[in-house]
């Protein structure tokens, strides 16, 4: 039987792209998504119109579902969805994160601080307490996948951006102490850092900045181009494969350089 992934923010940009690279490797997929907007975010969310076009993109293989990863209750409803529409539940993807600042950490209002650290942090600690348990109910041996996109910010310290790199920072270190809580079950967690990625994260980090265009953002990254969503949603889809066994606990470049200088 295929195996089944979750996948958060899987309307569009990186967590859609994610879903259709773990479909193309013989995946099925709960693809979850908030589909509504959030309150200290100044650009739009998803919509359910997005989520039915990922879904009817692949029928048979991706089961659409409305919830927000800062939900403890919509994550376990999630994971239960998994279990119960698609018979298991192998990987568990935290793609669900805003952007949100403009302003020096001091002057930046806590609905906005609240906002990222909910959705960029809370929201993957929410998904894999969910998945977790599911998956060390699994009979041995485990194959259990836990990955989260983190971004470059992980690494870096972003102008007027203090609490979303916080935020990003985080989950590095979630994943770092999941992993060694999960290193004698089979279950790996990893982590994926983009760069400046064309989606309407990085349009809403223009827009912080007062830029024109996020093409901007070109400038930082040594290959000379934005990366494209289908570039880290391909790594993602590796750590979620047999051929990664043998990674838990890594930060996973995929910045078109920008860490490296």
């Amino acid at each position: 039987m295929s195996p089944v992934a979750l996948v958060t923010g899987a309307a569009r940009g990186i967590g859609a792209a994610t879903v259709d690279a773990l479909v193309a490797a013989g995946w099925r997929v709960l693809a979850v998504d908030r589909c509504r907007d959030v309150e200290g975010v100044d650009y739009a969310m998803a919509t359910p119109a997005e989520l039915d076009a990922l879904v009817a993109r692949h029928p048979g293989r991706v089961v659409g579902l409305v919830g927000d990863v800062r939900s403890a209750t919509d994550m376990a409803l999630a994971v239960e969805t998994a279990r119960s529409q698609l018979g298991s539940l192998d990987a568990a993807v935290a793609c669900a994160g805003v952007v949100a600042g403009g302003m020096p950490l001091w002057e930046t209002p806590d609905e906005v601080v609240d906002a990222v650290v909910s959705v960029n942090f809370e929201g993957v600690r929410r998904l894999f307490n969910a998945a977790v348990p599911a998956m060390l109910d699994a009979p041995a041996p485990r194959h259990g996948r836990l990955v989260a996109i983190a971004s470059a910010a992980s690494h870096l310290g972003l102008l007027h951006l203090a609490a979303y790199s916080a935020s990003k920072h985080a989950v590095i270190g979630l994943i770092r102490g999941l992993a060694a809580d999960l290193a004698d079950t089979g279950i790996t967690a990893n982590a994926v850092c983009p760069g400046s990625t064309r989606t309407a994260g990085l349009a809403g980090s223009a827009a912080i900045y007062g830029l024109d265009s996020p093409e901007a953002f070109v400038v930082h990254q040594p290959i000379g181009r934005l990366l494209e969503p289908a570039e880290p949603a391909a790594m993602v889809a590796w750590l979620c494969s047999e051929a990664a066994s043998g990674i838990t606990g890594a930060a996973v470049a995929v910045d078109g350089g920008m860490t490296s200088t």
